[in-house]
């Protein structure tokens, strides 16, 4: 696993357990806040009500019926009350009244006049000075079904009339403790997932580049010559592409040296080797059949050597550029038929004819006119070098979903099966079918450098009836 996905995992976890602590914190408090809130106004209540009874009670009678109409008054009265997104439509509080001793006077429901509560919390402890209050459930099995009582006393301490509780159902409350539970997960939820998306993006932001950097230099390694890949601007990874940048031109620029000095001084000790013993030959006594067969060797293997060179500077030229600088729309009709009046000369001393076929209208193409020439002169001087004499090349530009074809086809041996791979290599050559040595082993190479340059490819395929057709594609200018 990368480490980007790795630290991202690790800050995701942190994250995580944050806020699931955070949460636990917050939905541990919200029913206990939300009854001592309920609580400390049912105080209020109580408070008041005994106030009003105990005012009753000092002019000597208690009125009953007068309470129990008023609270039916208010049980009955059907309202909408909006708290902070909870409706309340009813009144959810009862109270009810006990004397000195604990036995229930009144009772706004009516259930429980006559009994005796004396050991009651909330009964006990007001008639204590203390305060009184109890959390009790009407139904042991369903944890719903508690009520919430609080007392307060009637009377003077020292001598009580007694004790007035309010009541109040924890159901009339849950609604308000869910809707605080709802708005927790989904605050928490928010929180958590704009953090989580702002530290992926963040890590895109700053790693996607990274990444890219990275394939750049895998297909480097590969022998590539990638674009330097787009990473935004304003980074502080620009500064890092850049130096990899520079470094892997300075890198290229030393590996190409060595290799091309050491792959030259290879190649050139053939020429070299025959033009030498040629030379020390001449200086011997030798029938003039001989001396003009070394002479020959001598003019074919110093234009081997010049060949050699050329090809070298032009390849050397290509290989060192990771794009084109200066491209331009190009039509390829005449770019073949100059290539092909180049190749006429030839064709004509090895005694191979040239067939054309080429389209009526223009195949624009975008780069650079020479290196294309270029390159389908090196694709028909091979095709040349490899034909039997009185055969036939057949050379054909033609246009096909968006990609232009320049197809070369002879008649010679075709390609051995073991060099199929091999083709396309630097300094990889093959006899010629007419005289037999090799060639510069860079032609193939340079067309493969041209079409990458380009956006395009190239290959080299056996015919059915004998022969080889190599293919050059680029992609048409639009």
């Amino acid at each position: 696993m990368r480490l980007t996905r790795v630290t991202l995992l690790i800050i995701a976890l942190i994250i995580g357990v944050g806020l699931y602590l955070l949460l636990r914190q917050q939905l541990q408090v919200v029913e206990p806040q939300t009854y001592q809130a309920t609580e400390e106004s049912m105080v209020d209540a109580a408070q008041i009500l005994a106030s009003f009874v105990e005012t009753d009670l000092e002019k000597g009678s208690f009125d009953k019926e007068h309470f129990q109409k008023a609270f039916e008054r208010a049980i009955g009265r059907r309202f909408k009350a909006k708290i902070h997104g909870h409706e309340k439509e009813h009144v959810g509080l009862g109270a009810y009244l006990t004397n000195a001793q604990g036995k229930v006077l009144f009772d706004s429901n009516g259930r429980l006049e006559g009994l005796n509560l004396a050991d009651a919390r909330d009964v006990a402890l007001t008639l204590r000075g203390e305060y009184g209050a109890r959390s009790s459930r009407t139904d042991k099995d369903n944890p719903l079904s508690s009520v919430l009582h609080v007392g307060a006393l009637v009377g003077p301490q020292d001598a009580p009339f007694g004790v007035l509780t309010v009541y109040k159902p924890q159901s009339d409350v849950l609604p308000i403790v869910d809707a605080r539970r709802r708005s927790i997960y989904w605050g928490t939820g928010l929180i958590g997932a704009g953090i989580l998306f702002l530290v992926t993006a963040v890590f895109i932001w700053q790693y996607l580049p990274v990444g890219r950097l990275t394939e750049y230099a895998r297909e480097i390694e590969q022998g590539k010559r990638p674009p330097l890949p787009k990473l935004g601007a304003g980074k502080e990874v620009n500064t890092l592409a850049r130096a990899l940048e520079s470094m892997r031109e300075a890198l290229e620029g030393r590996r190409y040296a060595e290799r091309y000095v050491q792959t030259l001084t290879h190649e050139m000790k053939s020429p070299l080797a025959a033009i030498r013993g040629a030379a020390e030959l001449l200086g011997e006594e030798m029938p003039v059949a001989d001396r003009q067969r070394f002479l020959g060797n001598i003019r074919a293997e110093s234009g081997r050597a010049e060949r050699l060179m050329n090809r070298l500077l032009e390849l050397s030229a290509l290989e060192g550029r990771s794009s084109l600088d200066v491209t331009e729309v190009v039509d390829l009709n005449p770019i073949v038929t100059r290539a092909i009046e180049q190749g006429q000369p030839p064709a004509e001393l090895a005694r191979v004819r040239l067939d054309v076929e080429m389209p009526g209208d223009a195949v624009p193409v975008r780069g650079e006119a020479f290196i294309l020439r270029s390159a389908v002169t090196n694709l028909l001087e091979n095709a040349i070098d490899f034909s039997p004499a009185g055969s036939t090349i057949e050379v054909a530009l033609r246009r096909e979903n968006g990609t232009a074809f320049i197809e070369i086809a002879d008649r010679g041996p075709g390609i051995p099966e073991y060099a199929t791979d091999r083709v396309f290599d630097r300094f990889y050559s093959l006899r010629h079918h007419a005289s037999g040595r090799k060639g510069t082993g860079l032609g193939l190479t340079l067309v493969k450098e041209t079409a990458e340059l380009h956006g395009g490819w190239v290959t080299l395929e056996p015919r059915e009836e004998g022969g080889t057709l190599a293919r050059l594609a680029l992609p048409v200018y639009t």
